[in-house]
């Protein structure tokens, strides 16, 4: 019944009344990967109920880069602990790329805490614009 935040179970209670609870995790990880975008999307003041909601702007950390990547690293981490209850001991590693690629990659592994404390990988690319995109 947790595998989706409140919002989405509303929403696919209305798309499929007869569907009710029951766990599973691909319905559970895609959630996550979506609110994970949506946070680190967000940047931090730009939500009225809570100021710390996101991230900071990480075109502002790209100037100092590389000496930026662990406050990069360390925002990230923040924000999943404190706004994505279903990971939890999340460890967020930046990963070089020889390649003359712009993008910053990041891989985050955390634990599935609703799913038999299950690991979960997760590779996460800040662009040159500032966008955030996470996936499997």
């Amino acid at each position: 019944m947790h595998e989706q935040r409140l919002s989405e179970r509303i929403r696919a209670q209305e798309r499929q009344p007869a569907r009710r609870g029951g766990k599973d995790r691909k319905l559970c990880v895609d959630s996550i990967v979506a609110h994970l975008q949506r946070i680190l999307n967000t940047r931090q003041g730009n939500v009225l109920i809570a100021e710390d909601y996101g991230v900071p702007d990480f075109l502002d950390f790209l100037q100092t880069y590389p000496d930026s990547v662990r406050q990069i690293e360390e925002s990230i981490r923040s924000a999943i602990d404190r706004y994505e209850p279903r990971l939890s001991g999340a460890c967020v590693t930046f990963i070089p790329r020889e390649e003359d690629d712009l993008d910053l990659r990041f891989q985050i592994m955390a634990v599935l805490a609703l799913a038999e404390d299950r690991q979960i990988l997760l590779e996460t690319v800040v662009g040159t614009d500032g966008r955030v995109r996470v996936r499997l």
